[in-house]
């Protein structure tokens, strides 16, 4: 008798979603964006496709207290333009985490995503809160490992 194997379709793999949580309290900003781009992307996931949208949602707190390792705070300059000419601004990781930490976990995890429509798709499950409280209890998020 032959088995039969069983190809999961795309509503099978969006009922495997989970909602996630993670503290960043003391976390290292890049070690903590790998590990949050893997599960928004499902690599996690044991249906893990790279063409299908997988991963899980992920909820990020105390984001204020992140850390960079080394000269970084200092020496570390995001960019952005304002569109008109010589309007390029810079702003260093220390100023930039001071101000808006969701941004800077934000951008180093987007930048690990893949650049198109899915990965922006996948960006929109992220959400990061600078401090302890979040409105996402409702969902009874699942505590994500970060390995140190």
């Amino acid at each position: 008798m032959k088995k039969e194997t069983k190809t999961l379709s795309e509503k099978d793999l969006l009922a495997a979603r989970r909602w996630r949580i993670v503290d960043a309290n003391g976390q290292v900003v890049g070690r903590l964006a790998s590990t949050i781009a893997a599960s928004l992307r499902g690599k996690n996931n044991p249906v893990f496709s790279p063409h299908l949208d997988c991963g899980d949602f992920v909820v990020v707190v105390n984001a204020s207290q992140m850390r960079f390792t080394g000269k970084k705070l200092r020496d570390k300059v995001y960019y952005r333009h304002t569109e008109y000419p010589g309007g390029i601004r810079t702003t260093t990781a220390g100023q930039m985490l001071e101000k808006r930490p969701e941004e800077v976990l934000r951008i180093a995890v987007e930048g690990m995503l893949p650049k198109s429509r899915l990965g922006h798709q996948m960006a929109t499950k992220l959400k990061i809160y600078a401090g302890a409280e979040h409105p996402h209890a409702a969902q009874q998020p699942l505590a994500l490992a970060v390995g140190e």
